[in-house]
């Protein structure tokens, strides 16, 4: 058995590509356009991972989605969970389960996914993190 792609519907193209490539560093692998079904699949991976990918599908007549927390959460390790955070709020994006501990945070994306980000290991535990309080469920 071998792990092939999450999928997210989204609602906005550019805004989900915004969050996923520029906030989180994702890079588009292949794109998918069906005239005739009227949708746009949209293959990311992380650099350096191209076996665990998200597809995007874009169905173009849909007008948005809610409960986007249905499936559960995508997960990604990242370099360092202070920096990534820090960039997605520079971004705009709520972290709505900072990481206090310096290993774990939660963020959601422009279609309330929830993305869990995970330190490799544990950076030691520092300001403004520590005192920051959990913005939303997560």
């Amino acid at each position: 058995m071998k792990f092939l792609h999450t999928m997210v519907r989204v609602s906005d193209v550019d805004e989900s590509l915004r969050f996923y490539c520029d906030g989180l560093g994702l890079k588009e692998t292949r794109r998918h356009d069906h005239e005739k079904g009227r949708f746009t699949l949209i293959f990311l991976a992380a650099p350096g991972d191209e076996g665990g990918e998200i597809e995007l599908t874009h169905n173009w007549d849909e007008k948005g989605y809610d409960g986007g927390r249905n499936f559960g959460h995508l997960a990604y390790r990242v370099d360092d969970i202070y920096a990534t955070c820090q960039h997605l709020m520079d971004m705009g994006y709520t972290i709505n389960r900072p990481p206090r501990d310096g290993r774990m945070a939660f963020v959601r994306s422009p279609d309330n996914i929830s993305v869990e980000l995970l330190q490799d290991g544990a950076l030691e535990p520092s300001e403004p993190w520590l005192s920051m309080e959990n913005t939303g469920e997560w």
